[in-house]
């Protein structure tokens, strides 16, 4: 027997409740429905889901794995539901973005604001994530569309480069060369370094670090934090010093200056990707409209 919604939504009851009897009371059903449908669930996968005896219900391997799949499943299920109702009634398109931190100060909510003041009947959800996490939502169809970092791109989603920008040096105010409009990157080689993680993103990371090679340089890095802003605040707290995009420069964190360290073929690079095979109508126009100057 094929698997079935009905199956998914008493796995996930019973799951929770480890318990047969209160489980069905959930369901507002009686306890043999609720196992002949975890009997016909686990026949459909080929795997024992739940260990059994007169005393406890407990999950298997298989089982704990396959509650995350479930909550996904019934999770898009619904949202499916509710986009499908929304368009029968006549709303208009739905585009869920996702950002990395720092398209908060290249523009992006501003073109997003005039954008929607000329389409009323386009609603748009923005959710913050790293760009391997933005990545892996666009494959699952959790988001439309996604600004990231990274160049790793899967073939089968669409890209093209939104931002390209210089790095620049952020210093505390207080530095002896915050003064300088420019800066000799040689001042790394004294000062611990702030790094925006190498887990939330490789490629900058990397990217980091060839600059300071280009120039000759070993950099110790001190301090490791996943969001942007926090690189800059720790800066500001005289933590150390970091290279971060120019437009961190708009952040408006005080105790900060940001100094060109010259011309590099390293720059900090931002990706708009999305996926055409499941995108909304309107993608293609705010796509367009968002790369306008």
């Amino acid at each position: 027997m094929p698997m079935e919604f009905r199956h998914l939504k008493y796995f996930v009851v019973l799951a929770d409740e480890l318990h047969f009897g209160r489980a069905a009371k959930r369901l507002a059903i009686s306890q043999p429905p609720l196992s002949l449908n975890i009997q016909q669930l686990e026949a459909s996968l080929g795997a024992t889901l739940f260990e059994r005896n007169s005393k406890s219900v407990k999950l298997t391997p298989a089982g704990v794995a396959f509650r995350e799949i479930a909550f996904r499943l019934l999770a898009e299920a619904e949202e499916g539901k509710e986009r499908v109702r929304q368009i029968a009634k006549g709303a208009g398109s739905r585009v869920r973005i996702g950002i990395v931190g720092s398209m908060l100060f290249r523009g992006l909510p501003e073109r997003l604001s005039a954008f929607q003041k000329e389409h009323l009947r386009v609603d748009i959800v923005l959710s913050e994530g790293n760009s391997s996490e933005q990545v892996d939502a666009l494959v699952r169809g959790q988001i439309d569309l996604g600004f990231v970092h990274t160049a790793r791109i899967p073939r089968e989603l669409n890209r093209t480069l939104y931002a390209s920008e210089p790095f620049v040096c952020c210093l505390p105010s207080y530095h002896p060369a915050a003064g300088k409009e420019a800066v000799d990157l040689s001042i790394l080689s004294a000062e611990p370094l702030i790094m925006f993680s190498r887990g939330a993103s490789p490629d900058y990371y990397q990217r980091i670090l060839a600059l300071c090679e280009e120039q000759g340089l070993q950099p110790t890095v001190r301090h490791e934090v996943r969001h942007w802003l926090s690189v800059v605040s720790l800066v500001s707290k005289g933590m150390g010093i970091a290279l971060v995009p120019s437009a961190l420069a708009d952040a408006g964190i005080g105790g900060v200056r940001f100094l060109s360290i010259g011309a590099s073929r390293y720059r900090s690079e931002v990706y708009a990707v999305w996926d055409e095979r499941q995108m909304p109508a309107v993608l293609p126009t705010l796509i367009e409209a968002l790369k306008k100057d």
